[in-house]
């Protein structure tokens, strides 16, 4: 019998967490066993836990506890195969994918092929398909040995970034000349920058606090930055576009209040400052609803318009370039931090959600 540790979360209270430890039970025929080993842990882990029984997305769904009010919070990272009854997933091959904070994981494996398998399990069938994939590393393009903590903490949010730029690219950024994007320091945000920086049709406004501004300017991606307290400054006739990453109410209610009419559109992207659900936004503020972003419908509509394999090659070639810039090491964007074991996880998880970390640090977790 295999030992497996998990780390689980409150679901009333994010920033409290408890570790466990079972046995898991012999594998049954179309199992495998996943021995977790490295998982990236960012803000965007987060809000998977803050949004996840919103109905569409479910995030608390995909590894259930068992135990009501204590749920698993997924993350990105990678894991190796330990043993497997499934003909075309081996010991010791290696996988990148979304995994509970465990040290092992059992999947179900189906629609096995060169890229990798998804997972069969019967409650994951009715989930969003892009996290139930798991990527085999020595048939993925994009993957590099030495970018594995780039990949494990930026693809997950690049991916966001990615189809959020063509998205808005997509709809002609709604008639927009100006861009604000709050919390212009998180990974998601400046990655969103990075696909639009060099145009000259719109003008990318970074909105950020006092604490962050000087590493938001120092990424050269953003026009201007500004504070959360110099939004007066920005003209509000400019018909300008809301990318929101906060989450945040009081931001959402300022930026409606200073723009009005020229707010053309209000793109909800994530919760990188609060908990706040989208669900209860004041819907009596001046100009356009908030409208919430979910990266697979444009995907989704990409696949149907290039084909699945150009959707790939586009997104692979942009995010080694992103890793590139990101990794430089005379202007880093990005420098991984450590960390190891669950003790150390629990101290990671409340500093993520009490929003006690440093914008130029990525955090990287072994288990294994």
């Amino acid at each position: 019998m295999t030992e497996i540790t998990q780390l689980q979360s409150d679901k009333s209270a994010l920033h409290h967490t408890r570790i466990l430890t079972t046995e898991q039970a012999e594998l049954k025929p179309g199992q495998a066993l996943m021995r977790i080993t490295d998982l990236a842990l960012t803000t965007n882990n987060i809000t998977y836990a803050a949004f996840g029984d919103t109905p569409h997305l479910r995030y608390w769904n995909f590894f259930p506890t068992g135990e009501v009010g204590w749920g698993h919070m997924p993350a990105w990272g990678f894991a190796e195969v330990v043993e497997s009854t499934v003909e075309g997933v081996e010991p010791g091959e290696r996988f990148y994918g979304y995994w509970p904070i465990a040290t092992h994981l059992v999947v179900e494996p189906v629609r096995v092929g060169e890229r990798g398998f998804y997972d069969g399990a019967e409650h994951r069938l009715d989930l969003t398909s892009a996290y139930n994939h798991y990527q085999r590393t020595r048939t993925d393009a994009a993957y590099r040995e030495e970018y594995e903590p780039y990949q494990a903490l930026l693809r997950p949010l690049f991916i966001t970034s990615f189809m959020l730029a063509d998205f808005l690219e997509d709809n002609d950024f709604f008639g927009a000349r100006q861009i604000v994007v709050s919390s212009a320091s998180s990974k998601t945000a400046y990655g969103t920058a990075f696909c639009l920086e060099g145009r000259d049709d719109v003008r990318l406004v970074g909105w950020t606090s006092n604490g962050n501004r000087n590493f938001v300017e120092s990424l050269g991606c953003y026009a201007q930055t500004i504070s959360y307290d110099e939004l007066d400054t920005l003209d509000a006739s400019i018909p300008t576009l809301y990318v929101d990453f906060a989450g945040n109410d009081g931001l959402r209610t300022r930026i409606h209040n200073h723009f009005h009419d020229t707010l053309v559109y209000d793109c909800y992207a994530g919760s990188a400052q609060s908990q706040d659900h989208l669900d209860n936004a004041d819907q009596s503020l001046p100009g356009p609803s908030p409208q919430p972003y979910f990266a697979p419908y444009q995907i989704k509509k990409r696949n149907a318009d290039w084909g699945p394999l150009e959707v790939t090659r586009r997104f692979n070639e942009a995010q080694l370039a992103f890793i590139g810039r990101v990794s430089d090491a005379e202007q880093p964007w990005l420098k991984v931090s450590r960390h190891e074991g669950f003790e150390a996880a629990q101290t990671l998880v409340a500093e993520l959600c009490e929003g006690r970390v440093d914008p130029l640090e990525g955090h990287m977790l072994k288990l294994a």
